[in-house]
């Protein structure tokens, strides 16, 4: 479904990303894990059309996207929920959900969504009227996903997820996202929280200063002493 093929990315001098190589197969869940700086909100970015790479090429479904605009690949059938949900504030969470689907003209297919979404995240339908900058900040999380889902998409990009939230919502939130996985939905995911994301995700890259440094089978990389030790905190 999607190949990221010796992709390079740079911020100026910078460089955020070294020639990397990723695959993606149609209704995988695959998670992207290293720590910060690692270049993993980077390559969701690029895939995205938020940032430019200087080089290499980003195939989705065939067609060559990395010179798309944005608003051109999210009608391709890429979403994303960014890091630090980004809900708009002085609107409704209906209203946050709805801003998701402007791609979509079947308002038929758009409300059915909206119904899923409900269904999806409960607690936004109970507060489908308040403004979306007095939600807690699981409740933005769910919104920030909800929105994003709103697209139809394809292939849904995640940046983290689990930041900042409580041990029980986190549960909450993979739960949905293993739930939005198995409705048909390829999911891209990176996460700080490397456990739990190997835990959900059948397979895994890791990256390291830019650079793709492991890849397997997340089962593998959950048994992998260089992981455990690295991101795990040793074994358990």
């Amino acid at each position: 479904m999607l190949e990221l093929r010796e992709l390079r990315v740079a911020y100026g001098p910078v460089v955020a990303l070294h020639n990397l190589n990723l695959t993606v197969e149609k209704g995988e869940l695959v998670s992207i894990l290293g720590a910060n700086g690692a270049g993993k909100s980077t390559t969701l970015m690029a895939i995205s059309g938020l940032v430019r790479p200087r080089s290499g090429s980003i195939v989705f479904e065939g067609e060559r996207i990395d010179n798309q605009k944005s608003h051109k690949i999210v009608g391709l059938g890429i979403t994303q929920a960014p890091e630090g949900r980004r809900v708009f504030g002085p609107l409704s969470v209906e209203e946050n959900l709805i801003l998701g689907a402007f791609t979509r003209e079947d308002h038929k297919s758009s409300a059915k969504r909206l119904g899923w979404v409900y269904e999806l995240f409960p607690r936004l339908s109970e507060r489908k009227e308040q403004m979306a900058g007095t939600l807690s900040g699981g409740e933005q999380q769910m919104l920030a996903i909800g929105r994003a889902l709103m697209a139809e998409p394809r292939l849904l990009l995640l940046d983290e997820p689990s930041l900042g939230l409580a041990p029980l919502l986190v549960r909450s939130i993979f739960h949905t996202i293993q739930s939005i996985n198995e409705a048909g939905v390829t999911v891209i995911l990176v996460e700080q929280n490397a456990r739990a994301a190997l835990k959900l995700a059948g397979r895994a890259y890791i990256l390291e200063v830019g650079r793709l440094v492991l890849e397997g089978k997340a089962s593998d990389l959950l048994d992998n002493p260089k992981v455990q030790n690295t991101y795990l905190g040793g074994t358990d």
